[in-house]
């Protein structure tokens, strides 16, 4: 190749180089076309939400997908402290044939454990359904024996009350090897200071009340749940009271736990915490004499 057409051939390669990098004119930009019809879509950015105040509640309050919740060991009353949307199911006053053996079908086709706190009397009268109840997984305390108002007793009788209903359920527990666990509630939750300080010092577990389910009004079976469920809601745990001797019990709580289940609750097992090699100690048993010093 000569060097003129070489000269020449560089010439038109760089300008055509130059063309590719130049930007567009003012003319070029203003004379295309624009389509005010075509939309602008992105899979990156996503629409703005409405208010907070606009959108509307979600259908489960919490998050999880069972029922069936944590198990929390337990030393102290102290240590019943619950998560936003957990409940501890606790039944008094049985055990009662033809309810507390239905409660218990119940609880196991929803995979819950609940704590039952019986009447010695109830116990000591049906040892074998006391049994089943602590076989089948739940916590077992107590009642009193006779279901009494302790503030309506002096100090040593009710010590002696409350003792005589823990020997009775721990009695009717042996039968299967089993025995009871150091939960109390007090009877129409009616205490004195002297006895809470003094059941607390001896390391039983007061059970107190979050919500009562008013389970023994007359009321029908679809009135007790959205009671309780209402209360529940506004207070968003805590620990429920039913009683296993109703029959409105029975017929409610599949339809109850069935909606906390709808709602994203999960139900608690408590269980009483190892207390060591050297066991509990039980002040309210084998109390000695004190009338006179009381």
């Amino acid at each position: 190749m000569s060097l003129p057409r070489f000269l020449v051939s560089l010439v038109i390669v760089g300008a055509a180089l130059g063309g590719c990098a130049k930007p567009p004119s003012q003319h070029s930009i203003v004379s295309q076309p624009v389509q005010a019809t075509a939309p602008f879509i992105t899979n990156s950015i996503l629409p703005a939400s409405a208010p907070i105040s606009q959108q509307p509640m979600p259908e489960r309050i919490f998050s999880s997908a069972h029922l069936g919740g944590r198990t929390l060991a337990v030393g102290s009353t102290a240590d019943i402290i619950l998560r936003p949307g957990e409940v501890v199911l606790t039944f008094d006053d049985g055990p009662r044939p033809g309810k507390t053996n239905e409660i218990l079908a119940t609880l196991d086709d929803f995979g819950v454990k609940a704590t039952f706190l019986m009447l010695g009397s109830a116990a000591q009268a049906h040892p074998r359904l006391a049994q089943q109840v602590a076989l089948s997984g739940h916590t077992v305390g107590s009642h009193t024996f006779d279901h009494v108002d302790l503030g309506t007793l002096d100090r040593q009788g009710a010590l002696d009350e409350i003792a005589r209903g823990e020997h009775a359920v721990a009695q009717a527990l042996s039968g299967a090897g089993q025995t009871p666990s150091p939960f109390f509630r007090f009877p129409y939750l009616s205490q004195t200071g002297f006895l809470r300080t003094n059941l607390m010092q001896g390391s039983v577990v007061i059970l107190d009340v979050d919500i009562d389910s008013k389970d023994y009004y007359k009321d029908t079976p679809e009135a007790v749940a959205q009671r309780t469920l209402a209360r529940l809601d506004a207070r968003g745990s805590g620990v429920i009271l039913f009683h296993d001797i109703h029959q409105r019990t029975v017929e409610m709580l599949p339809m109850f736990l069935a909606e906390l289940e709808q709602r994203g609750y999960t139900v608690v097992r408590l269980v009483p915490k190892d207390s060591g090699v050297f066991g509990r100690d039980v002040i309210t048993a084998d109390l000695p004499d004190l009338r006179g010093t009381l």
